[in-house]
Formats: C-alpha cells, structure tokens, sequence
C-alpha cells in the first residue's frame, strides 16, 4: 500500500467513524454547533466569517447557526477589539460544558466497538491519533499564516 492510500484509508475511517458516532448516539443537535464549539474551543473567539471558514459553511448559515448557540446560552457576541464595528462570538461555559458531555457520550457510544482491541493495537491508535493532532495542528497553523 502507498503512503497515499493509507492516508485516504484513514481519511475514509475518519468518515466512517463520524457516521457512526452519529447513528450509535442518535443525537438530535446538527454536527455543525459540535464543529463550531470544538473550533471556538481550540482557536478562541472568533468573527462569524472566519468561523464559517473554518467550519467550511456559508457565513449566512454561520450566522444563523451561532445566533441560535448565543439564544442557547453556548455562545457570547462581543465587540472585537481590533475592530469596533465587527463582533466576535466565543464559547459559554455552559458551550463547553455541553461539548465535553457530548463528547463523553460520544466516546461512551462508540466504546463497545473497539472493545476487542489488543494493547498493542490501542498503542497503534494511540500513536496515529497524536501524530495526526500534531500534523494537523501544524497543516492548520500554516494555512492560516498564509492567508
């Protein structure tokens, strides 16, 4: 197998994956507020455009999906600092309360499938997972330097 059809491998898993975290948990919330909390999270607080870029949906949707989370309690607008006219919105407590729970059941949900799984196949998982946040978390920091 080449380095690109494993990278493909694990992408279509990654998918795969995602889906069935769907099915297992039956949760009623649209990915894109999970998307949206987790990137609140990592990156901060945020103008409504460039949160729709990194979700990679339209800023009109953004919009309407974050003045849903800020009726909800999970998001605040704000006065950007750098810039009086626009606003930024960040995670609640209460987002992140309602993320880490969802990510819990999450986990809880999909447990039973890797349950057969050898130590040394966790140790497998465990290292693809750090050298893929590595990666990523590099990949991501460069796209954003050269926007």
């Amino acid at each position: 197998m080449t380095h690109g059809q494993d990278i493909e491998t694990l992408f279509v898993a990654a998918h795969t994956l995602s889906r069935l975290a769907a099915l297992e948990t039956a949760n009623e919330t649209p990915s894109a507020q999970w998307r949206t909390l987790t990137i609140l999270r990592d990156h901060g607080p945020l103008r409504v455009g460039e949160l729709a870029r990194l979700s990679r949906v339209t800023q009109p949707g953004m919009t309407r999906l974050t003045g849903q989370m800020v009726e909800q309690g999970l998001l605040t607008r704000a006065t950007d600092a750098a810039d009086s006219r626009a606003t930024v919105l960040a995670v609640t407590p209460l987002g992140l309360e309602a993320l880490q729970t969802w990510l819990l059941h999450l986990t809880s949900a999909l447990a039973p499938h890797f349950a057969d799984l050898t130590e040394q196949e966790w140790d497998a998982l465990r290292t693809t997972a750090q050298v893929l946040t590595r990666n990523l978390a590099r990949a991501t920091a460069s796209a954003e330097v050269a926007r």
